[in-house]
């Protein structure tokens, strides 16, 4: 779980409420017109965008902020290493003992296009086929939250000028006013939250994930190619660690 994006939302929306509070009644912000013009205008302006079955897995994707799995892209390294070892000595058929225990999806794909003889540039086309379709799906989830960060702004403002000519048509009625320029300034402010603080924060997360994820498994595939062509384990280190931060580098030899 990542507790960030949950302790990110918790203090933004926590500060705004306790600004509103130290000022003001609460419940001056609160307008049902807005929240519909806003959240739900926005939600249906995606659909505008993107096919039906991509906007209800949007739900999902925003899981994806607060639970995910924890690509840490140097977890493999040693063990890489040690295949490749063992594969030097015994041969690559002994990766199938060896490979039992392993749990990575992306990983135990790997060995086991190796494991059946493939040919070094077949594994790394299928390998490379896969990251790049995670990494579609991943863009996808990304840019549905960037589009309803550009598209809650602009139903607040379609809000703030409905609330405007509702509030122009009735300046005979002094009890009209206040209702309608409520509804023309909430809808801009609940515009600004919803893409500020959850939008457009949430979509950057998911960019930074796919990012992680794609050099995991991109360490993974490059010494799943190596193990494959027979390279020397020293070899296999020093490829893994170029792909590497120097503080997530991993020293099997040289420890």
């Amino acid at each position: 779980m990542d507790i960030a994006t949950i302790i990110g939302l918790i203090s933004a929306f926590g500060l705004i409420i306790a600004s509103i509070l130290t000022s003001g009644d609460v419940t001056a912000f609160l307008d049902v017109p807005s929240v519909l013009i806003v959240i739900l205008g926005s939600f249906a302006v995606l659909f505008v965008f993107y096919p039906i079955k991509d906007v209800l897995s949007l739900f999902k994707v925003l899981a994806k902020t607060v639970v995910n799995r924890n690509y840490e892209a140097n977890v493999h390294v040693e063990r890489l290493i040690k295949f490749g070892q063992l594969v030097r000595t015994e041969g690559i058929l002994a990766l199938e003992e060896a490979g039992k225990d392993v749990e990575d999806p992306f990983l135990k794909k790997g060995l086991m296009l190796a494991i059946d003889g493939t040919e070094t540039e077949q594994i790394l086309t299928q390998l490379e086929g896969e990251i790049a379709a995670i990494e579609e799906r991943h863009k996808k989830g990304a840019d549905m939250l960037a589009a309803l960060g550009t598209v809650s702004p602009a139903m607040g403002l379609i809000g703030t000028l409905i609330g405007l000519v509702i509030m122009l048509q009735n300046m005979s009625d002094p009890s009209a006013i206040g209702p309608a320029m409520a509804v023309a300034l909430l809808t801009t402010f609940y515009g600004a939250i919803m893409a500020n603080v959850v939008f457009n924060p949430m979509a950057g997360k998911l960019r930074a994930r796919s990012a992680d994820e794609s050099l995991y498994n991109t360490v993974i595939m490059v010494g799943i190619e190596s193990i494959s062509k027979g390279d020397n384990p020293r070899i296999i280190e020093s490829r893994l660690n170029s792909l590497l931060p120097t503080s997530k580098r991993v020293a099997v030899f040289d420890k």
